[in-house]
C-alpha cells in the first residue's frame, strides 16, 4: 500500500490533491472494513452465547418439570428438587461467568482498536507530511 501511494504521488505531479485523496480514502475504507469484520465477528460470539444461555435454562425448566410431574407420589420429591436448584445455581453461575469473561474480550478488542486507530492516524499523518514535504521540493 505504501510503495503504491508514493509511486502514485511520483508519477502525478501535476495531480497532487487527486493522488491525496485517493489514498486517504483507500486508506479509510481498509480501516473501516477491519473494524466491521472485528465488531461482526464480536457480535457474533456474543449471541452464540444468549442462545446457548436461553437453551439452558428451556433445558433446567423441563428438567424440573418432569421430575415434579413423575416423582410427586414418591417420598423423595424434596432431594430431586434441591438437586435441580442446585444444577440451576451451578449452571447460571456457569453462564454468568462465560458472560463477564465475553464482556471483558469485547472491552479489550474495544481497547486494541482504539489503540491501532491511534497507530493508523499517527501514521497517516506522518505520511501527509512526507507528502507535503516531497511536494514543496518538486516545487522548488
Amino acid at each position: 500500500m505504501m510503495t503504491m501511494t508514493t509511486m502514485m504521488t511520483m508519477t502525478t505531479t501535476r495531480r497532487r490533491t487527486t493522488t491525496i485523496t485517493m489514498t486517504m480514502m483507500m486508506m479509510m475504507t481498509l480501516m473501516m472494513m477491519m473494524i466491521t469484520t472485528m465488531t461482526t465477528i464480536t457480535m457474533l460470539l456474543v449471541i452464540v452465547t444468549i442462545m446457548l444461555l436461553l437453551l439452558l435454562m428451556t433445558m433446567l425448566l423441563l428438567m424440573m418439570r418432569w421430575r415434579r410431574r413423575s416423582r410427586t407420589r414418591t417420598r423423595a420429591t424434596t432431594t430431586t428438587t434441591t438437586t435441580t436448584t442446585m444444577m440451576m445455581m451451578m449452571m447460571m453461575m456457569m453462564t454468568m461467568m462465560m458472560m463477564m469473561t465475553m464482556m471483558m474480550m469485547l472491552m479489550m478488542m474495544v481497547m486494541m482498536m482504539m489503540m491501532m486507530m491511534m497507530m493508523m492516524m499517527m501514521m497517516m499523518m506522518m505520511m501527509m507530511m512526507m507528502m507535503m514535504m516531497m511536494m514543496m521540493m518538486m516545487m522548488r
